[in-house]
C-alpha cells in the first residue's frame, strides 16, 4: 500500500494530519497524551483489562450482577485515564486532580455493587440513602465519561427522559419515593445500566472488538486495499471503486463509519481526485462506502449483537439475513460511480499504477481467519464468543508468515490495548442506552408511543416506516449507532411489529436508518472527515453521499415490505426475483440521481427512470411489470438515441 500512498499524497498540495481529521469528527480519538512510563502503565491497565474480559466471557461462571458491575467499573477507570475532559491539545503525561477524583469515586460505586452483589439483591427495594448517593455518582460519572467520549446528543436524549421519568412518568406524590425507585431501577438492577446493552457488550461485543485489534496488525487493511486495486483499480473511475470494494470488506472487521472512512480515504480519495472526480464527490464515494461497513457481514458493528439478543435468534441468523440487504448497498454506491465516471469520461489507474495480482495471491492467507470466524459461527459448534477467541489465535498464528506484519509479543500486548481502549465508547454508549431503555420500560412509555403512532398511521404500514425512519435518522444525528438502535429497538420497532411487519425485519428496518444517519445532513460526521481529506465543501459532500448511498434509503422498505429479501417465508424463486427486481431498480434510481443511463438523460428520461425504478423496488407483480415497462422504455430511448461518436471511455 506504500505505493499509493505516495501517489496519493503527491496528489495533495498540503500534507493531510489524519490524526487531526479524527480528533475532529470521532471523539475517540481525543484522548490523553501518555508517553513512556506513564504510557506503559496505561496500556497495561488496558491489555489487562482485555484479559480480564476475554477471562470472564470465555471462562468465568460469575454471578450476572457481579460479572456486569466489575466490568462496567474497569470502563469507568480506563474510561478516565483515557479520555480527557475537554477537546484540543492535550498535556503530556497529565491528568487533573478532579479526574482522579470522578474515576475514584465512580470505580468505587460500581466496585461497591460488584462486592456486595449478593446483599443488594436481597434488599430489593429497601435502599438506604447512601446506596442513593452511590447509585447517583455512578450514573453521574457513567454520563459524564460519556460526553467525553461519545458527545452530548445522547446525554441530552437520556437527561429528557430522566426529566420525564421524575416529573410525568413515576405517579407517586412522594419525590424521594419517586429518585429512589428511578435510581434502583437504573442502577441496582438489571433493567438499566446493567440491561442487555451493557450484558452483550461486556458477552460478545468485547471479543469482536479484540478480534478487530489484531486483525487490524495482521495487514488485512492493506491487503484490501490491494486486492481491490489489483480487480477493480483499472476500469474507469477504477479508484472509487476500489473505495467501494475495500470498504465493503474492511467492514467485515470494524464498525466505525468515521474511522473506515479516514482509515481508506487517505488512500483512495487522493487517487479518486487525482482520476479526475470532483473533490466533493471522492469524499462522498469514501464515506459512503465506509459507512456500510456496518451492516456487512460477518461483524456489522456492535448492534448486530444486541439485534440477536433483541430478538431471540442465534447470531449466525442475523448474519445470513443481512448478505442480500448488504450486497444490494454497496451495488448500489458501485452502480453511482461507475455511472458518474462514465457520464465525466473519467479513466482508471494505468498498469504502471496497479499491484500486481499475483503476489497479492500469496497473501491470501490472511484471510483464513476471517473464513475461519465465518465458519464457526455458521455451524453453531461453539458459541460466539469461542469463534472470535479461535479467529484471534488464527490471525497470530497467520501473521507469522508475514514479515512486514508479523504479531510479536510486543503487538500482542499492544492489540490488547488498543482492544481494552476499542471498548469504552461502545460499552459507555450500551451503558447510556440502558438508561433511556430502563425509563421507557419502568415509565409504560413504549406503550404510549406505540399507542399514538399506530393511531396516526392507521393501518398504513408505509406511514408507519416512514415516521420510523425519521425518528432513527434523527436520532442518530449525534447518537451512536449502537445507541441509536437500543432506543429505537424499544421504541419504534415495536411499532412496525405491531403493524404486521416481521419482528427480524422490523429491527433491520431501525438499525438500517440508525446508520445512514451518518451520511445524512446536518450531522453527517463520515461525510465530513471524508470532505476535510478532500479539501472539499462538508455539505455539498454529505448531500452528495446521500444521493450516493440511496440504497440504504430504499432496501430497507423493500425488506419491511417484503421480507423475502431476509429470507423469511420465502422460497428460493423469489428470493432471485426481489433480487433481480431491486438490482434494476436500485440502477434506474442511481441513473436517475446521476443523469445518466447508457448516456446522458434528459429531465423527462430522469423522471421516468426514478419512476420506474422505485417501482420496481417496491415489491408486487403489478409494479414489477410497469417498473420494468418504464425502465425498458428507457433503455430503448437510449439505445435509439445514441450518439455513434466514439464513448469517452
Amino acid at each position: 500500500m506504500a505505493l499509493f500512498k505516495k501517489k496519493a499524497a503527491a496528489v495533495e498540495q498540503e500534507p493531510m494530519d489524519l490524526e487531526a481529521v479524527m480528533k475532529k469528527y470521532d471523539r475517540e480519538s481525543n484522548t490523553r497524551v501518555w508517553e513512556g512510563v506513564p504510557k506503559i502503565i496505561v496500556n497495561c491497565v488496558l491489555a489487562a483489562f482485555s484479559v480480564f474480559c476475554l477471562y470472564v466471557t470465555l471462562f468465568a461462571t460469575l454471578l450476572e450482577e457481579v460479572r456486569l458491575t466489575s466490568f462496567m467499573a474497569f470502563i469507568i477507570l480506563i474510561g478516565y485515564l483515557v479520555f480527557p475532559a475537554k477537546k484540543g491539545k492535550q498535556r503530556v503525561n497529565y491528568i487533573p486532580w478532579y479526574d482522579i477524583v470522578i474515576m475514584v469515586l465512580g470505580t468505587a460505586c460500581y466496585l461497591y455493587f460488584t462486592f456486595n452483589a449478593h446483599a443488594i439483591i436481597k434488599q430489593g427495594s429497601r435502599l438506604e440513602v447512601f446506596q442513593i448517593v452511590i447509585g447517583i455518582i455512578g450514573i453521574l460519572a457513567l454520563c459524564e465519561l460519556c460526553r467525553r467520549s461519545v458527545g452530548l446528543p445522547i446525554l441530552i436524549v437520556a437527561g429528557c427522559f430522566v426529566v420525564y421519568a421524575l416529573i410525568w412518568g413515576l405517579t407517586n406524590p412522594d419525590f424521594s419515593i419517586r429518585l429512589n425507585l428511578l435510581i434502583r431501577n437504573l442502577f441496582f438492577t438489571k433493567e438499566g445500566v446493567f440491561s442487555t446493552p451493557v450484558d452483550v457488550c461486556s458477552k460478545f461485543i468485547v471479543v469482536f472488538i479484540i478480534f478487530g485489534a489484531f486483525l487490524e496488525r495482521t495487514g488485512i487493511a492493506d491487503f484490501f486495499i490491494n486486492i481491490s486495486n489489483a480487480v477493480v483499480g483499472g476500469f474507469s473511475g477504477g479508484p472509487a471503486k476500489v473505495a467501494v470494494v475495500a470498504s465493503a470488506m474492511e467492514g467485515m472487521v470494524s464498525g466505525s463509519s468515521v474511522a473506515n472512512t479516514v482509515g481508506s480515504g487517505a488512500v483512495t480519495i487522493p487517487l479518486m481526485k487525482k482520476t479526475g472526480y470532483k473533490p466533493e464527490f471522492a469524499a462522498a464515494a469514501e464515506a459512503s462506502a465506509s459507512t456500510g461497513g456496518q451492516i456487512m457481514p460477518p461483524i456489522m458493528g456492535a448492534a448486530a449483537f444486541l439485534m440477536a439478543a433483541n430478538i431471540g435468534v442465534p447470531y449466525s441468523d442475523i448474519v445470513v439475513r443481512a448478505i442480500l440487504p448488504a450486497v444490494l448497498y454497496f451495488a448500489g454506491v458501485f452502480i453511482a460511480v461507475h455511472l458518474e465516471a462514465k457520464k465525466e469520461g473519467l479513466r482508471g489507474l494505468s498498469r504502471e499504477e496497479l499491484p500486481k495480482f499475483k503476489p497479492l495471491l500469496k497473501k491470501v492467507y490472511l484471510l483464513l481467519p476471517l473464513v475461519l470466524l465465518v465458519y464457526l459461527v455458521g455451524s453453531g459448534s461453539n458459541s460466539i464468543q469461542y469463534a472470535a477467541a479461535i479467529a484471534i489465535v488464527a490471525a497470530i498464528l497467520v501473521s507469522l508468515f508475514n514479515k512486514e506484519n508479523r504479531i510479536t509479543p510486543k503487538r500482542i500486548w499492544e492489540s490488547l490495548a488498543a482492544g481494552g481502549q476499542g471498548m469504552i465508547t461502545v460499552a459507555v454508549a450500551c451503558g447510556v442506552a440502558g438508561i433511556i431503555a430502563g425509563i421507557i420500560t419502568m415509565t409504560g412509555l413504549a406503550n404510549v408511543i406505540i399507542s399514538g403512532v399506530v393511531a396516526l398511521a392507521g393501518d398504513k404500514v408505509i406511514i408507519a416506516l416512514v415516521l420510523t425512519m425519521l425518528c432513527c435518522i434523527v436520532l442518530g444525528m449525534g447518537v451512536p449507532t449502537t445507541a441509536n438502535y437500543c432506543i429505537m429497538a424499544a421504541t419504534c420497532a415495536p411499532i412496525l411489529i405491531r403493524m404486521g411487519v416481521p419482528d427480524l425485519a422490523a429491527h433491520f428496518f431501525v438499525f438500517y436508518f440508525g446508520i445512514v444517519a451518518d451520511l445524512t445532513p446536518p450531522v453527517a460526521l463520515a461525510a465530513y472527515a471524508g470532505a476535510a481529506i478532500a479539501q472539499a465543501n462538508p455539505m455539498k459532500t454529505a448531500f452528495t453521499a446521500t444521493k450516493l448511498a440511496i440504497g440504504a434509503f430504499i432496501v430497507p422498505y423493500v425488506f419491511a415490505l417484503n421480507p423475502a429479501m431476509l429470507f423469511i417465508d420465502t422460497t428460493a424463486w423469489e428470493v432471485v426475483l426481489i433480487c433481480i427486481t431491486s438490482f434494476v431498480g436500485i440502477y434506474a434510481v442511481s441513473s436517475a440521481l446521476q443523469g445518466y443511463f447508457l448516456q446522458h438523460m434528459p429531465w423527462y428520461q430522469r423522471i421516468i427512470c426514478l419512476a420506474g425504478g422505485l417501482l420496481l423496488i417496491y415489491p408486487g407483480l403489478v409494479t414489477d411489470v410497469i417498473g420494468l415497462v418504464l425502465v425498458g422504455g428507457v433503455a430503448v430511448l437510449q439505445i435509439l438515441t445514441k450518439k455513434r461518436t466514439p464513448a469517452k471511455v
